[in-house]
């Protein structure tokens, strides 16, 4: 069976969720082998295995941490070089892309990026994708070199599927670009508690209807009572409610959870690029003709001030 290659994100040897679904994803088309670099990589082996990794190749250098993204796509290039896989995978992170497109360049393939889903396919595997401001869902496979392919966070299940997860040294030669742009401070992200937006299972956004930051309160309520993210439209972004950070939409970030609640948003076609291919989507808005309720599954006509917080009292009370 071929082999597939999946890179890796991590945070010091902790797995993020997104690289446990390209595992799932990877056994649809072959065999996983996973790429980890960086700090912790071989202390990642464990959870990949967990979760269907046949092999973890690993790296450590200081290039990893100190200069952007081309010591990564080095040694991307290097394992599609001792692998030769039937595909590359790559989280569709902003870093991902670049590094996705980065290498498709280097190794001469096609790309594909923001898959919402992969299958078999007779020449290859073939990538779902939700295109054109989520108006179209099209299919589409690569048709020179190593299939590269991006793919969205909760795009699939993260599954359990014990595999040996042998650890081997990977070889990295790092290129004369790799040290080009050097990084030259970090500061960590103050954590809400909340989970990180484009990964949630759930999240509650507010919007235009919210009228005004002391209001995103109601929102927040909701949000930590299910365990979920918080997302703001562009209209509430841009009138200062609430972090550009947290924008979801067209011109911010695109999200894909298991359940998306709408509050106080109109749903305007810039907004749905961003929420549209979320699993089932609610919408509590008091104008009934609100382009929104053409996209729910559920949808509550009514004031928010008055919806969400009950909703917000029912979910706690269920929860005991």
């Amino acid at each position: 069976m071929a082999e597939v290659l999946v890179y890796v994100d991590h945070v010091d040897g902790a797995v993020r969720k997104p690289t446990l679904e390209l595992l799932t994803l990877a056994r649809r088309i072959g065999e996983p082998v996973a790429v980890a670099l960086g700090a912790g990589a071989e202390a990642t082996a464990a959870t990949l295995a967990e979760h269907g990794a046949v092999k973890v190749l690993t790296a450590d250098a200081p290039e990893f941490a100190v200069y952007l993204v081309v010591p990564k796509v080095d040694a991307l290039q290097a394992a599609h070089e001792a692998v030769s896989p039937a595909a590359v995978l790559v989280p569709s992170s902003a870093e991902g892309k670049e590094i996705a497109a980065r290498l498709a360049v280097r190794i001469k393939s096609g790309i594909i990026t923001d898959a919402i889903d992969l299958e078999s396919g007779d020449e290859g595997p073939v990538a779902t994708q939700s295109v054109f401001a989520a108006a179209f869902t099209t299919k589409s496979r690569i048709t020179n070199g190593t299939p590269v392919i991006t793919v969205k966070p909760n795009s699939a299940p993260v599954e359990a599927a014990p595999a040996a997860g042998a650890v081997e040294a990977l070889a990295v030669s790092f290129s004369e670009q790799a040290t080009g742009t050097k990084v030259t401070a970090r500061t960590p992200r103050e954590s809400t508690g909340r989970p990180e937006l484009t990964e949630a299972a759930i999240v509650v956004s507010g919007g235009r209807g919210v009228n005004g930051a002391e209001n995103f309160a109601i929102i927040e309520a909701l949000a930590d009572s299910l365990g979920a993210a918080v997302g703001a439209s562009r209209a509430a972004v841009d009138a200062g409610w609430y972090p550009h950070s947290n924008q979801v939409g067209q011109t911010g970030k695109s999200v894909s959870p298991q359940l998306y609640i709408a509050s106080g948003i109109s749903g305007a076609i810039q907004h749905r690029a961003g929420m549209q291919t979320s699993k089932t989507i609610v919408a509590v808005n008091k104008d009934a003709e609100a382009p929104i309720f053409d996209l729910v599954d559920y949808g509550v006509v009514g004031d928010l001030f008055e919806v969400v917080p009950q909703l917000t009292d029912e979910v706690k009370s269920r929860k005991g």
